[in-house]
């Protein structure tokens, strides 16, 4: 389950609403909105609205003025709330697991995501156990990339090659390559555009 990428002018929109948030802690009207970004008509402001709504950035209250929530949303100005997601055994789509705020420098596009890192992910990257991974899932991988590969109910951060039909992605440290070919359950979620790092657990007292 990953989102859908926006139109320039529905990420002008999502990026004013969330600013707008952040600064005054309710959200701008529609007239608000077309006057910030010179949209002349009320109806096309309400259309990209119902766009934002059905790609799931956002979710409308009819009825209640200036009625529109933010999916995720916790954070301030300059930042925007990252879905994270999880592979679930035996399923093809990966599951929502919830929401990080990251400042909007650090995320290549409005449908990155991110997913926890297992043990042994992928310590050449500097990714760690229970890091977030960046996903930048618009970019196409080319050979010599990380990308982040759901294989089965986990996801893995290799380097991939692609050997004919067989994708080819390197061992983390000693240990043979994983080889994936049209017969495997696996899908290439994007290339790792970063790492976030999870904070140290407390001791146990």
């Amino acid at each position: 389950m990953t989102r859908v990428p926006l139109t320039p002018i529905e990420q002008q929109v999502w990026h004013y609403l969330l600013d707008f948030l952040a600064e005054h802690t309710f959200q701008p009207s529609v007239r608000d909105i077309g006057a910030a970004l010179r949209i002349p008509s009320t109806k096309s402001v309400t259309d990209l609205l119902a766009s934002l709504e059905r790609k799931g950035y956002v979710k409308r209250h009819p009825g209640r003025s200036r009625g529109v929530t933010l999916v995720g949303y916790t954070g301030g100005t300059g930042t925007m709330p990252v879905p994270v997601l999880r592979p679930v055994a035996g399923a093809a789509e990966m599951a929502p697991d919830g929401h990080l705020t990251l400042d909007r420098t650090l995320v290549p596009s409005a449908e990155a995501f991110l997913v926890r890192a297992f043990p042994g992910h992928a310590p050449r990257f500097g990714v760690l156990e229970n890091d977030f991974v960046i996903v930048h899932p618009s970019q196409r991988a080319r050979d010599g990339d990380a990308v982040a590969v759901r294989v089965g109910g986990a996801v893995l951060v290799r380097t991939m090659r692609r050997r004919g039909g067989t994708l080819v992605l390197d061992a983390p440290d000693a240990g043979e390559d994983l080889e994936l070919g049209p017969g495997d359950d696996y899908v290439v979620l994007g290339v790792m555009a970063g790492v976030v790092r999870a904070a140290a657990a407390p001791p146990a007292t």
